[in-house]
């Protein structure tokens, strides 16, 4: 029996209560993230149209379930790190294991290598050593994407009475050349990605 496929489209502000739904047991049970409180629908939407104004903001849905994202953000605010940004994924703690981290993290990487952008970072929490709030099941998905081990940044974030620390990782898009071209919005480069406006569609 054919699986239904992941289907992955940009996001729109109306997708915050799906993606709270998904975020809230990060922020709650997990120290995947810094974060301590569920922030509002409200609040969420406008992070949503923040990422929009520049860069992809994407949504996973199989048979019309949105379980999981994925965005990008600028990793700097100076202007020579104008080529380099910083990716965030979430997928449904029920959703694991079915290739949707696979076919958010493609799109969103030919995303950006449309608007030019050269080099992608992940921040990753990683423990001290096995710890009840936070595998290493992050680090190893990265490492499977092709992404490599930049760095640690140490006792970073203080979650559950625990510290943890920072992982980057990193992967390079396109080549660097001395004269990259001017970073386009995902405005500009979406119908590119996505043809008249349609999602993608990856088959399980």
């Amino acid at each position: 029996m054919t699986k239904s496929p992941i289907i992955i489209r940009p996001a729109v502000p109306e997708d915050a209560a799906a993606f709270l739904a998904i975020y809230s047991h990060y922020i709650l049970h997990t120290a995947v993230t810094y974060e301590y409180e569920v922030p509002t629908e409200e609040e969420f939407a406008g992070r949503i149209r923040r990422v929009l104004e520049k860069y992809p903001y994407l949504a996973a849905e199989v048979d019309g379930k949105v379980l999981g994202y994925a965005y990008a953000a600028p990793y700097g605010v100076r202007a020579a790190f104008g080529w380099t940004a910083e990716a965030s994924i979430y997928v449904d703690k029920s959703a694991r294991g079915m290739g949707i981290g696979r076919a958010l993290y493609e799109t969103l990487e030919d995303c950006l290598r449309a608007q030019s952008v050269r080099t992608l970072a992940v921040l990753i929490a990683w423990p001290e050593g096995e710890d009840p709030y936070l595998t290493t099941d992050s680090v190893a998905f990265h490492r499977h994407m092709g992404y490599e081990l930049a760095g640690e940044l140490r006792y970073m974030g203080c979650k559950f009475g625990r510290w943890y620390h920072l992982l980057v990782m990193e992967k390079y898009l396109s080549p660097h050349d001395p004269n990259p071209a001017s970073i386009r919005p995902f405005s500009d480069v979406s119908s590119s990605i996505f043809p008249c406006g349609k999602a993608r569609a990856y088959q399980r």
